[in-house]
């Protein structure tokens, strides 16, 4: 049965998830530690942790939706040049979506960020599908959290004092090595307490992107990544799905898109003149203190 005290903890994790999503700091792993704080861990708690992240992504949606537009029309112009029209099988069209796939971004740059994006998508997709089970059963807790931070936290920190040479400026321009680095990286995350922006960001960073067309690129590759999972958890949660678990879902949702809108907004000018190393500090210590807490509860 919904009431206010139900509400005013369905909009306190919407606004963690919101603010968590897209900072290197693991959503998730505030939503485990925070629900647990409040005593939301039931079956219905579970899915809505994972179902309100899409409240976040729309954020994203929303505030790229001229980028993710003109991405649209452009990938269609440039598929229509590209392909002959020829059948489907025949060695002129094979030919033609071959050179595409190994085409520079320079040459068709809106299908090859969006080829880049499914080559990024691709590993975690896979590892998560046939582990889901395991890693939900055995890794969501708050100890695995904890040390999951701390560990984030330090290799943060280890990034950024490498100063590693910037190749690419923007989003748009990312290379396919680039892709399979970040999605390599992204198979890491599926650990709670990782953190998928973070993992993405920084194996961004590594294979020599800024740290905006990092973050942004991150941004774009959770669309399809955070769409997959929410509606795998969706059907093999359906069973559990009613009138209420609808209205719960609803009232995070809006929570979480809201304060998404705002910390998005807020990390593009951050990270535009500052490292991550913030986040690195933060992360060790909010770490120690669940590990403290947990360990001595």
């Amino acid at each position: 049965m919904i009431n206010l005290v139900l509400i005013i903890k369905l909009i306190f994790l919407g606004i963690v998830e919101g603010l968590t999503e897209f900072l290197p700091v693991s959503s998730t792993g505030h939503l485990i530690v925070c629900a647990d704080m409040v005593n939301f861990n039931d079956d219905a708690a579970s899915l809505f942790e994972i179902v309100i992240q899409l409240g976040a992504i729309l954020a994203v949606v929303w505030l790229y939706r001229a980028k993710i537009i003109k991405l649209i029309r452009n990938s269609i112009k440039e598929l229509k040049s590209v392909i002959p029209h020829h059948d489907a099988g025949s060695r002129s069209s094979i030919s033609s979506s071959f050179h595409l796939f190994i085409s520079s971004p320079k040459d068709y740059p809106s299908l090859s960020f969006v080829i880049n994006l499914f080559i990024a998508f691709v590993p975690a997709s896979a590892v998560g599908f046939f582990f889901h089970g395991i890693i939900k059963n055995y890794l969501f807790n708050p100890i695995t959290v904890s040390f999951a931070l701390i560990l984030g936290g330090y290799i943060i920190l280890y990034i950024e004092n490498k100063n590693i040479k910037v190749k690419t400026e923007e989003a748009l321009d990312i290379n396919k090595k680039s892709a399979l680095i970040v999605g390599l990286s992204q198979i890491l995350a599926l650990i709670p307490g990782v953190s998928r922006s973070g993992a993405t960001i920084m194996g961004g960073v590594c294979s020599g992107l800024s740290r905006k067309a990092a973050a942004e690129f991150s941004f774009f590759l959770a669309i399809p990544i955070m769409f997959a999972a929410t509606f795998y958890d969706l059907y093999k949660s359906s069973s559990i799905i009613n009138t209420d678990t609808v209205i719960i879902i609803a009232i995070g949702f809006i929570a979480a898109f809201i304060s998404a809108v705002v910390v998005i907004k807020w990390f593009i000018r951050y990270i535009s003149a500052n490292n991550f190393k913030l986040f690195g500090w933060y992360r060790i210590l909010f770490g120690a203190l669940l590990l403290g807490f947990y360990y001595f509860k």
